[in-house]
């Protein structure tokens, strides 16, 4: 059984970074593409990066991009967010994600896709102030 726990979450003022980390266990990491969502208060829950499962390719939502930056690491088993220049808008519950998505021209719109993600963390909240 595929499990995945994130770690790294906190309070932090606007300006500042965090690095979020999700460590996966249950399966062949290498075989799935990983990705970050966020859930503030309410019931939708927003896309905001993922990783191929190479390292190769990353895709990022446009409120992050620049900002945000995920990698993997296949021999620890573990994804990773780094957070920089946060702002209070990105204080959310962050959520590591797997999903077996091929990484082909179509993985860039796929990867974005919720219903494309199988397991799912615990979440772990980040807290921006202004």
């Amino acid at each position: 059984q595929v499990q995945l726990v994130e770690s790294g979450g906190g309070s932090v003022q606007a300006g500042g970074s965090l690095r979020l980390s999700c460590e996966f266990s249950g399966g062949t990491f290498n075989s799935y593409t990983m990705a970050w969502f966020r859930q503030a208060p309410g019931p939708d829950r927003e896309f905001v990066a993922a990783v191929s499962w190479s390292g190769g390719g990353t895709r990022y939502a446009d409120s992050v991009k620049g900002r945000f930056f995920s990698s993997r690491d296949n021999a620890k088993n573990t994804v990773f967010l780094q957070m920089n220049s946060l702002k209070p808008e990105d204080t959310a519950v962050y959520y590591c994600a797997v999903g077996r998505i091929l990484y082909d021209m179509n993985w860039y719109i796929r990867s974005g896709e919720i219903n494309r993600y199988n397991y799912w963390g615990q979440g772990t909240q980040v807290t921006v102030s202004s």
